[in-house]
């Protein structure tokens, strides 16, 4: 009888432990379905600096039939570039298409797309510059680590922590795409774009890696770093922080934009401040571009529309 109950209870504990296993397993995310070129997906890209997280590498079609080196892009938010069919909101940037026709018509140099995915609800805490927030009065920073948004979820579900993304990015990512793809390497072929808080962040990585990145592109950049329109201290502490650390005119590209629609409608006063700032540091009309879209809101669809413009801007020759 005693071994009758031993192999029971074995089959037992093997049975439950399987079903354990099987429900903590995560499930793999989608690889993006492109019309043109090819993903290259890098799972759980390994970090010391954030939480892993998938990188999709994105190479056009000419990419594996050249011996040339390509530039490239860092683009944040990379889950919504490729494929709207695996997007929450069904919506997409269309950078594979889009990439392809300005390759394709020489309106740009040749260049590969890395899509870093976020973080999830620790987004926020990644895409908010650190620097300019550890100078808001700490009665503040306290204040919006307790606000919720519309939904009940925290503003910050953690600590800032943008200092080490971009250290993840620079420190880490950008070694291992210059060791495994055909790339260059060089300050006069990388480039950082996103929109929103990507569009703050990577404002502030060209600032805090001027020798790294050569351009940035910034579209509806969310300029009041929460959804307070009025009274709000934190968008004269990104000017603050703009007018010490943008980096030089002579050696860099900065491309803003915004829509009316939408969060975007909060934008054209404070990217009018910002531009002050800019003009003020010496860039001009060869190294900086500010455009407003007139009835473009806060989407990816709307940034799918104009994104050729910044595209050709940053990687004019």
């Amino acid at each position: 009888m005693y071994p009758f109950i031993l192999t029971a209870l074995a089959l037992y504990l093997f049975c439950n432990s399987a079903l354990a296993q099987s429900l903590n397993q995560v499930k793999p995310k989608p690889i993006p379905n492109v019309s043109s070129g090819q993903i290259k997906r890098l799972s759980d890209f390994q970090s010391k600096w954030v939480s892993n997280r998938d990188i999709d590498v994105w190479l056009p079609n000419h990419y594996s039939n050249s011996n040339k080196k390509f530039a490239v892009l860092y683009m944040h938010d990379g889950q919504m570039l490729f494929d709207k069919n695996i997007t929450w909101n069904n919506q997409e940037w269309g950078v594979d298409e889009t990439a392809t026709k300005l390759m394709q018509s020489g309106e740009t140099r040749d260049f590969i797309v890395i899509g870093i995915h976020n973080a999830g609800k620790y987004r926020h805490d990644e895409y908010f510059p650190e620097k300019p927030f550890y100078q808001l009065d700490e009665s503040i920073q306290n204040q919006l680590y307790q606000t919720y948004r519309k939904d009940g979820r925290k503003l910050f579900a953690d600590k800032v922590k943008s200092d080490n993304y971009l250290k993840f990015i620079t420190m880490e990512l950008k070694p291992y795409i210059d060791q495994h793809f055909n790339v260059y390497n060089d300050l006069e072929n990388t480039f950082i774009m996103g929109s929103s808080m990507g569009g703050l962040v990577s404002l502030y990585a060209i600032s805090e890696y001027p020798n790294v990145f050569k351009a940035a592109a910034c579209m509806s950049t969310h300029w009041p770093g929460n959804h307070q329109k009025d009274n709000n201290p934190i968008p004269d502490t990104f000017f603050n922080y703009m007018q010490q650390n943008l980096p030089s005119p002579i050696s860099h590209r900065l491309y803003f934009d915004y829509g009316t629609e939408t969060l975007d409608a909060m934008y054209p006063r404070l990217q009018l401040k910002a531009d002050k700032v800019i003009k003020g540091k010496g860039y001009n009309h060869k190294n900086w571009q500010t455009r407003v879209f007139i009835g473009a809101a806060h989407t990816e669809q709307d940034w799918q529309a104009r994104l050729a413009i910044p595209l050709k801007f940053i990687f004019a020759q």
